[in-house]
């Protein structure tokens, strides 16, 4: 997939291509990257992966958006919508969904009147990838 088909997947709501885009680039980083660490175990090393790659993109990222009830893991702003993604490491695939879900971060962008999406991702430490991903739009 090329970077237009990431931005393409984006803008047109596929998060299945979204998805297999950031799959890809965690499956060309090295296995010497992680002999002899833990690093794959740590939900802010996959985070920071795509945080800094959708930045390089030119994307409105947000780091750990803060709101009432915790921290979204990382919110990108697009001019028609707003993508919350909430990430775990070796967790049920429900989990991150469930999170934004009973902390209501999507409340913090209500105002916008912008399509929200939820987007929870579980990473595997094992085959360090995304392991399981979910999608829901708020009404």
């Amino acid at each position: 997939m090329t970077l237009t088909g990431l931005k393409d997947a984006l803008r047109q709501n596929d998060f299945t291509s979204f998805i297999n885009h950031l799959k890809t680039i965690f499956a060309t980083i090295p296995y010497t990257n992680y002999a002899n660490n833990i690093l794959s175990k740590y939900e802010g090393y996959y985070s920071s992966v795509i945080f800094v790659y959708l930045m390089a993109l030119g994307y409105d990222v947000i780091p750990e958006d803060i709101t009432n009830k915790g921290r979204i893991d990382l919110t990108i702003k697009t001019k028609d919508k707003i993508v919350i993604i909430e990430f775990k490491v070796d967790q049920e695939k429900d989990k991150p969904i469930s999170q934004i879900r009973k902390r209501k971060y999507y409340e913090k962008y209500l105002d916008e009147k912008k399509d929200i999406y939820l987007v929870g991702m579980v990473f595997d430490s094992g085959e360090r990838n995304i392991g399981s991903w979910r999608v829901e739009e708020i009404d």
